[in-house]
Order: structure tokens, then C-alpha cells, then sequence
């Protein structure tokens, strides 16, 4: 378990065990892989990052993962999987969200993306990200990095990217 400090000063609790703050989370964020590139969304108001965002009612966590990244980018999802979990406990609520690994079959042009701006492809990801205004609040914290390392990890064990 790691705990830490995020961007807005809020504390965060993040993990890689099985669902260890709610069974039915209600948000979700997911790392993408397209073509060997990190498939990233522009959202409207707080700049580049992962897809992701609320579960709907009657809907879990892991039919949200995959619509979000089909509406904020066009993405089909090839194969998902669940990577870990955190909670950030904020000034004014506290919010659960499940991490997924998403590769992603094919991207899909849509007419319009939903609160965003469409699919951003990516090499490698900017090695400055914590400082760099394009980029969204959520990628600032420690909670991308970690997350990076645990699907690298995962990756290596199973011997593909």
C-alpha cells in the first residue's frame, strides 16, 4: 500500500491488491496501449490523460473502463484487465477509483468525443509530466507512476507488451 500527497493536497491511499477499499467502486481509470503507443485522451477542462470517469448506474467498474475509453477516444478494447485500486480522500468526499491496462484493438473516428477532445497517441510518455501544463491533475501524482510500474511488471511476468 502506498499513501501519499496529491496534486490538490488531498491524501491518497493506492494499491495493487484485489478491490481493497470497495467492491463497487464509482470511477475508473484506465492506461492504454495501441500499436505500441500510449493511447491518452485531451479532456475539455484539465488537459491530457488516461480515459476514464464515472460507472453509470447498473454498470460496473469494468463495462465503465471500456465505454469511457470508447467515448473519450474511439477506442474498441482488445483485452483490459484490472491493475489496482485507489482512494483519494478529499476535502469534500472521498472517491474510489479502480486502475485497468487496456490494450486497444482498433480506434474508431467519431463524430464527437464525450468531454473531450479525441485520442492523443504517444511514443513514450514525457519524462517532465509532473510540470507540464498540457497535462491533466490526474497524471501528476504518484498514482501514474506507480501504476506504470505495476504493468511493467505484469508485462514482464507474462513476457509481452
Amino acid at each position: 500500500m502506498y499513501r501519499f500527497i496529491d496534486y490538490y493536497h488531498n491524501e491518497v491511499l493506492l494499491s495493487f491488491d484485489d478491490h481493497p477499499f470497495s467492491k463497487e467502486p464509482k470511477h475508473v481509470w484506465v492506461v492504454c496501449r495501441h500499436k505500441q503507443k500510449w493511447l491518452l485522451t485531451k479532456h475539455s477542462d484539465r488537459g491530457i490523460e488516461f480515459p476514464g470517469g464515472k460507472v453509470e448506474a447498473n454498470e460496473t467498474a469494468l463495462e465503465a473502463a471500456i465505454r469511457e475509453v470508447k467515448e473519450e477516444t474511439g477506442g474498441i478494447v482488445h483485452n483490459i484487465e484490472y491493475i489496482g485500486q485507489y482512494k483519494v480522500r478529499g476535502k469534500e468526499k472521498v472517491i474510489v477509483k479502480n486502475i485497468y491496462f487496456a490494450r486497444i484493438e482498433r480506434l474508431e473516428k467519431q463524430d464527437g468525443y464525450f468531454e473531450t477532445y479525441g485520442p492523443v497517441l504517444l511514443d513514450k510518455l514525457p519524462e517532465n509530466i509532473q510540470t507540464n501544463k498540457q497535462y491533466s491533475f490526474i497524471m501528476k501524482d504518484d498514482v501514474l507512476q506507480k501504476s506504470l510500474q505495476e504493468v511493467e511488471k505484469r508485462i514482464k511476468i507474462r513476457g509481452n507488451m
